[in-house]
């Protein structure tokens, strides 16, 4: 029996596992995603977030654990006959087809009324800009083309949710770039449900209203992009998700603050119900991170999230510059928008004096063991 609150979710996955001989892809995997919502499953190759997609689709059977869309137990309904919509990294289009011919293909299969699918394809066409496209061949479309014309084909049948298995991978950065702002405001017009793979941050970053984080078959960390970003929870999802600066130490409570003191610098940060006492971990992320120079004199530890250094590399990037700071026995990244009029940039030798705010580290957990 699925429960109320199970029927007002477009996708509920439910203690779902999947094994493959004697190696488990999923383990126990329950996910709820709400209707109208862009999540991305996020996390590095072999991590299940492919496998955790093709279960939704029915394109594999979960060996435990239930599919529920739309309110309704789809566990062991085939492909065909689930609500949804699949893009793969190969778009998989008909070639011997025209653009119009194969995102009108689902419609011929449903036996649509000829006249109501040519209107219905007229509107996807337009809303994927390809109404000019309509008769061209398959194989003389670009890239870009040949995705909105996969989008516009899983889209024909108006299914409430879309599944995208890293449709964008092979196109190049530039147009990548572009197809995620377009994909994000087609997904907001439509108002569908989609639920997207990928195992590029940046990517999950710029579409996603919810990042699912994923490795070794489970579910590490869910939350907002920036929510992910600025609070990761454990190692992996700190080092996954950008770069950061980690420190290893002791903890101690001091007032309504808490203190680690590592080999470096001694960090401090807001307690917020975090673990106080014993080893810990900590991390800043590089932005969040002042630069400015120092003299020699200058000595490690004279305050906390205060710290001076060595710069060992200075990095042009255009936007921003990178500086990799030698603090004793660890290298400090540090990244600092280029802005005119902010003075001079540090080089390789220079001394340099590192600060961050109490709210800028974020406590983790080492999930590397075990």
């Amino acid at each position: 029996m699925i429960s109320q609150d199970v029927g007002t979710r477009a996708i509920s996955v439910q203690n779902v596992t999947k094994q493959f001989g004697f190696f488990n892809a999923l383990s126990n995997i329950s996910l709820d995603v709400a209707p109208g919502r862009f999540v991305s499953l996020l996390g590095p190759s072999g991590c299940g977030k492919t496998t955790l997609m093709r279960i939704i689709a029915g394109l594999d059977r979960q060996s435990t654990g239930r599919v529920v869309i739309a309110g309704k137990d789809l566990s062991l309904t085939p492909p065909h006959r689930r609500p949804v919509g699949l893009v793969f990294q190969r778009y998989a289009l008909f070639p011997h087809m025209t653009v119009s011919q194969n995102v009108g293909f689902a419609l011929s299969l449903q036996r649509v009324e000829k006249k109501k699918a040519a209107n219905r394809i007229g509107e996807l066409l337009e809303m994927v800009q390809l109404s000019a496209f309509a008769d061209r061949p398959i194989d003389q479309l670009s890239g870009g083309q040949a995705q909105r014309v996969a989008l516009a084909r899983a889209l024909a049948a108006g299914p409430p949710v879309l599944l995208l298995d890293e449709p964008m991978s092979a196109l190049d950065l530039k147009l990548r770039q572009a197809m995620q702002l377009e994909l994000r405001q087609l997904q907001r017009s439509i108002g569908a449900t989609f639920l997207f793979v990928t195992h590029d941050q940046d990517e999950a970053m710029v579409m996603s209203d919810e990042i699912v984080l994923m490795n070794s078959g489970t579910i590490v960390q869910r939350g907002s992009p920036e929510e992910v970003y600025r609070q990761p929870r454990t190692l992996f999802s700190a080092k996954f998700l950008g770069e950061a600066n980690i420190f290893t130490g002791s903890l101690r409570r001091e007032g309504n603050k808490s203190l680690l003191q590592s080999d470096v610098v001694n960090v401090r940060f807001d307690v917020l119900g975090a673990r106080d006492t014993g080893a810990g971990l900590v991390c800043v992320r590089p932005e969040s991170i002042t630069i400015e120079g120092a003299s020699k004199e200058m000595f490690v530890g004279t305050e906390p999230n205060s710290v001076a250094g060595q710069v060992r590399e200075a990095i042009f990037q255009g936007a921003f510059r990178r500086y990799l700071v030698q603090v004793g026995e660890q290298s400090i990244m540090v990244q600092q928008p280029v802005l005119a009029g902010t003075g001079d940039a540090f080089s390789q030798g220079d001394q340099v004096l590192l600060k961050w705010s109490d709210q800028a580290v974020a406590q983790i957990e080492d999930d590397t063991n075990g």
